[in-house]
């Protein structure tokens, strides 16, 4: 079943960007000093630079795609990494499959 959270998250360009960045992080963003871009996860500043936006606009990005489940966040040191779940992610594909 689709909850809002996930339709709100889907529903904002920015965050769909960021899925799509997400889900081949070597082709989109920069080698990281501190944890793996597959392994660990895109450090949130990074996303931000690449959104043009703020840290804390990101931030915002962020927790709206982690509360749907769509991310999970891993800190290392200061840093917050987010990578996809894509477990999560196909579960919500096969619902709107399912709904539709």
């Amino acid at each position: 079943m689709l909850i809002a959270g996930v339709i709100k998250a889907l529903a904002n360009d920015k965050r769909l960007d960021i899925l799509n960045w997400l889900r081949d992080p070597r082709a989109h963003f920069p080698e990281q000093r501190y944890g793996d871009l597959v392994k660990d996860g895109v450090c949130g500043l990074f996303i931000a630079q690449k959104l043009g936006v703020s840290a804390p606009t990101a931030s915002e990005h962020l927790r709206v795609l982690a509360h749907a489940g769509l991310i999970r966040g891993k800190r290392i040191r200061q840093w917050t990494f987010y990578k996809r779940d894509e477990k999560r992610i196909s579960e919500v594909k096969k619902a709107f499959k399912a709904a539709w």
